[in-house]
């Protein structure tokens, strides 16, 4: 044998091709904040990410990545409330801005808002609300959740980019940042209410990652929201988002005994128009 020539490996009867079959992955080195990060825009948003491989969602990494990615995906929609000092009038500001965050989202978090109203009060069964959920088509609840939600939007950033869109801006910022990852909770007590579909393909969440998600969320809530309201103001729209989630899961639970994504879309509108509320109550 030379020397410095690393010795054979021993002969133990397996083939090198099985041997490489066992062994385990290479351990995904660091935190990976970018990769979640990446995952977590490309499932709520269609903004563009790079020409990296696509991997299969996983609502835990999603969950950690989240507020981030709700800063990132109001980045246009704010410079568009932000246009208010141009000229342009307040109303008229938010009516764009908030057009550009659905655009951004994909319409997802009014679609999920919708087939919501649609599938929960709209079917008399378990089996009825879930088939209610799978179509792609509005009812009368549906529509009229779509449009109050728009609405109620729109009025409550104008009236306030009237007089501040800096203000505005923070106020919306931190009651979706608060909205969205509330909503998650949804997916940490309750069970997938069918084998298929967007929310069971992108697995469980455990309580862990949505703790660590939920406290970058309250930091970001808390420096975004506390100046254009009051820290007492952002104290109480965080308990206002919990009771939300808390309250649309045991309703999920009762009608149709289980979580959706279009349920969880739902939980993050909700949340967000109970965050605005209350923000603006203490402004």
């Amino acid at each position: 044998m030379t020397d410095g020539a690393a010795p054979p490996p021993p002969d133990d009867g397996i083939a090198s091709e099985s041997r490489d079959s066992y062994r385990p992955d290479p351990p995904r080195s660091g935190l990976g904040l970018k990769d979640d990060l990446i995952m977590a825009l490309r499932f709520f948003s269609r903004l563009p990410t790079g020409d990296s491989a696509h991997e299969k969602p996983d609502l835990g990494r999603i969950a950690m990545a989240l507020p981030l990615a709700a800063v990132i995906m109001a980045a246009i929609p704010i410079v568009l409330l932000l246009s208010v000092w141009l000229g342009l009038p307040g109303y008229f500001a938010a009516a764009l801005a908030v057009a550009a965050m659905v655009v951004v989202g994909g319409g997802m978090m009014e679609d999920s808002l919708a087939d919501a109203a649609d599938g929960l009060f709209g079917g008399s069964t378990v089996e009825r609300r879930l088939a209610i959920l799978k179509d792609s088509r509005h009812g009368t609840y549906g529509v009229a959740a779509l449009c109050l939600f728009l609405l109620l939007r729109v009025t409550a950033l104008g009236s306030v980019a009237v007089v501040n869109p800096l203000a505005a801006a923070g106020l919306w910022l931190a009651a979706n940042i608060a909205g969205r990852q509330g909503a998650l909770w949804v997916a940490v007590a309750l069970p997938p209410a069918r084998a298929h579909g967007a929310s069971a393909s992108a697995g469980t969440l455990p309580k862990s990652r949505f703790a660590v998600g939920a406290a970058l969320a309250i930091l970001l809530v808390f420096v975004l929201g506390a100046p254009a309201s009051s820290l007492l103001g952002v104290i109480a729209a965080i308990l206002a988002v919990a009771l939300v989630a808390l309250g649309w899961t045991a309703l999920c639970r009762r009608l149709v005994g289980g979580q959706t994504g279009d349920l969880i879309g739902a939980a993050a509108g909700l949340g967000e128009i109970a965050a605005l509320a209350v923000l603006l109550i203490f402004a």
